[in-house]
């Protein structure tokens, strides 16, 4: 099975095309970043065929009607011929029958438009804890997920190791991997390169490497990962100073070439 790595454009500086000339040049197979504005949409188009990009677009649901947030935003992608989309889908704080019926109606649109869709397991939406998700997958045996189980480990404030049920299922509908580490006190570690970390990297390359084999064994023939460190606040920060404690390209590349080399072993 063959694994692409996307390049997040998040926190990167620069045009779209001095973001594409760094991007191409580090070996990256494409880009997830939203969908440019109305007057940049050609040009960013035009870039991805020039370069050769794939593209996964990012959405995010909101306002009064989520379902209908959603509708417009996959119907727009289409026309970006992505390899799926990236959605921040619905909220943490809707019931479980308001969320059961926003997916119903996401996996409609997935159908009429024939664009897949992972829902990322991230806070503040429905999917933000283990739990949640395991009732909407469940419920919803079409639904697929983003998997960035960093969120995971900020919100339960811990490393999981009461919830492995629910992360077999949620691993067996991973559709894409946002490969960023996270600790029991946040969602993104200072630096996975530190040695104080290393316990941390290593249980999140174990559920990589299952995410990997899972979708190997369902007969896909692609993965795709995304090295999804941020920048501040993501980032931590040095005090009254505000300056980042690592470099963001270096720590996304460190992920990016250690994944790409276990991948082979996977």
């Amino acid at each position: 099975m063959q694994t692409k790595f996307l390049k997040a454009l998040w926190g990167m500086e620069g045009t779209y095309r001095d973001m594409f000339n760094r991007i191409q040049a580090a070996g990256f197979d494409g880009v997830e970043t939203p969908m440019p504005e109305a007057d940049q949409e050609n040009e960013f188009k035009e870039l991805l065929e020039e370069f050769k990009f794939d593209f996964i677009p990012q959405i995010f649901t909101g306002g009064a009607d989520h379902a209908a947030s959603f509708a417009e935003q996959v119907e727009r992608a289409v026309s970006f011929k992505p390899l799926f989309v990236n959605s921040h889908s619905a909220r943490d704080h809707m019931t479980f029958e308001q969320q059961v019926s926003f997916f119903e109606q996401a996996l409609a649109v997935e159908r009429a438009t024939g664009l897949a869709v992972g829902h990322e397991t991230h806070r503040q939406r429905a999917m933000f804890t283990p739990w949640t998700t395991a009732r909407l997958l469940e419920a919803l045996p079409e639904l697929k997920i983003t998997a960035d189980f960093s969120h995971w480990t900020c919100v339960c404030e811990s490393h999981l190791e009461d919830n492995r049920a629910d992360i077999e299922l949620a691993i067996s509908r991973t559709l894409h991997i946002h490969a960023r580490v996270g600790y029991a006190e946040g969602p993104q570690v200072p630096d996975p390169s530190a040695p104080e970390y290393a316990y941390e990297v290593s249980l999140f390359e174990g559920w990589w490497k299952e995410m990997i084999q899972s979708r190997a064994a369902q007969g896909h023939a692609v993965s795709t990962v995304v090295p999804e460190f941020g920048p501040p606040g993501y980032m931590h920060t040095l005090p009254h100073t505000n300056q980042p404690v690592a470099d963001l390209w270096e720590v996304n590349d460190w992920i990016y070439k250690r994944f790409r080399e276990n991948v082979k072993n996977w």
